[in-house]
């Protein structure tokens, strides 16, 4: 059987290698997608979607885990002044403890390409599981170091997640949300433990039910 778009092995690696391979295909603008906050106890999990001009990966735009919150803050300004269309949305806690977090991090991430002011003829996605789409897509595990798209949906969604949760600190002062961002730290622990879950926890995760802490 021949190969498909979806299972080509891929050649020599490079931070464009997914995106030409389906431009090659003529499915051009490719969209990159990741989502953020996917194990945190607390706030949403936002989703971004990016499509980048053609081939911008000198920029040094990577994985937003693997960059400081000023690199992060740089590269994003580089990001809206290059790319052509940019989309985020994101699905609260309540939302995530009805459905779960997994159908969560995929509704918000279908939610973010649909939000585009472009619509793709590809979509790259982090991870491996696809979105309820009928474009063209392909699943990438660890797509955020391997992709720019990728890597450029991962720091939007990012810095947009850290800000958000900046904002719910202080609305929630006394949890540390603007250190820890929602994430099971040992301060996020130790307070969850002191005062128990406030409006923007996830109350279906261990370690939120009853003001657990672990």
């Amino acid at each position: 059987m021949p190969k498909t778009l979806f299972d080509i092995e891929p050649g020599p690696i490079d931070a464009w290698y997914y995106e030409r391979l389906f431009k090659e295909r003529g499915l051009w603008p490719v969209a990159g997608v990741d989502e953020v906050g996917r194990g945190c106890l607390a706030g949403p999990v936002v989703a971004a979607s990016v499509i980048l001009q053609e081939d911008i990966s000198h920029l040094g735009i990577t994985d937003s885990k693997r960059l400081t919150p000023k690199e992060r803050q740089g590269l994003l300004k580089e990001i809206e002044k290059r790319a052509l269309a940019i989309s985020v949305s994101s699905v609260p806690p309540e939302k995530i403890d009805k459905i779960n977090i997994l159908k969560a991090s995929l509704l918000a991430m279908k939610e973010a390409v649909g939000g585009l002011s472009i619509m793709p003829r590809a979509i790259l996605i982090d991870g491996n599981k696809g979105i309820d789409c009928p474009i063209p897509q392909r699943c990438i595990v660890k797509g955020d170091s391997l992709s720019c798209s990728i890597s450029a949906a991962s720091i939007v969604a990012k810095v947009y997640r850290d800000n958000l949760m900046v904002e719910y600190a202080q609305k929630y002062p006394d949890y540390g949300f603007e250190r820890h961002k929602g994430y099971a730290t040992s301060l996020h622990k130790r307070m969850l433990k002191r005062l128990g879950p406030c409006p923007i926890h996830r109350m279906t995760f261990r370690g939120v039910r009853a003001g657990e802490g672990d």
